[in-house]
């Protein structure tokens, strides 16, 4: 009879850490050959204005192929947080017109933040957690009592960067259904907005103008999106009436 081998936990944990950190290092790995190779200087309004005409071009003789593409690089910046979607959004709009690229963009991102949703929480949520103890468990508690209202919230109003959002909610366990409703939904509004900016581009470059990249903050698209803010909260509000009226 041979005597078992005792099993190495101190291996095994470690195995574990190296393949969730994986796709991190993926990321990164990503972030930098962007910046390494130049890519912020082709992802750039001044990029754009430059070669426009070649962007028009290509567009009209290989349209699905331009489209593939633009998709693909959109999903790969917003899943390695890479700067620059607001220029690819306004490149859309230019290219495509404003409902074909709304429709484009709205799917790159969702496709591209769940990426990184889901990156973050196979890798730090159980880290995360066990750092924050119990003020992380009321957080979740709350949170996903009304996770979808309060995603549409922070998705429609721009009160934090968009890396943010799709990060914090991997660390209070949002479900990913949740998430990608959220998030597809919740975009659709400023997106349109910046597409629509996108799409006159060509205007305001031939008269010397500068895009109006501030235009979501403006009184009228802003109120906007803060009315549908309100409305996504109408559950919230509803569930905590019934609940004192109990």
């Amino acid at each position: 009879m041979t005597a078992q081998k005792p099993i190495n936990s101190g291996s095994s944990g470690q195995s574990g850490w190296v393949k969730k950190l994986l796709p991190v290092a993926v990321i990164i790995a990503i972030f930098a050959a962007f910046f390494t190779f130049g890519g912020h200087d082709y992802i750039s309004l001044e990029s754009l204005k430059k070669h426009r005409q070649t962007l028009l071009d290509w567009t009209a003789q290989y349209h699905l192929l331009v489209v593939l593409s633009f998709i693909g690089l959109y999903c790969v910046m917003v899943a390695a947080t890479i700067p620059g979607a607001l220029v690819m959004t306004l490149a859309g709009g230019f290219l495509f017109g404003v409902v074909e690229a709304t429709i484009y963009i709205v799917f790159a991102a969702t496709l591209g933040a769940t990426a990184i949703f889901l990156i973050a929480r196979y890798a730090f949520r159980d880290y995360f957690k066990e750092k924050a103890g119990n003020a992380i468990r009321r957080m979740e508690a709350g949170f996903n009592e009304n996770a979808l209202s309060y995603l549409l919230v922070l998705r429609l109003v721009p009160i934090f960067p968009f890396f943010i959002v799709n990060l914090v909610p991997a660390f209070l366990g949002v479900p990913l259904r949740t998430y990608i409703l959220g998030t597809f939904f919740g975009i659709i509004p400023g997106t349109f907005v910046y597409c629509l900016v996108g799409n006159g581009l060509g205007a305001i470059i031939d008269q010397g103008g500068e895009p109006n990249l501030g235009r979501i903050f403006e009184p009228e698209i802003l109120s906007a999106l803060i009315g549908l803010a309100l409305l996504s909260l109408i559950p919230v509000v509803y569930k905590r009436f019934k609940r004192s009226a109990d």
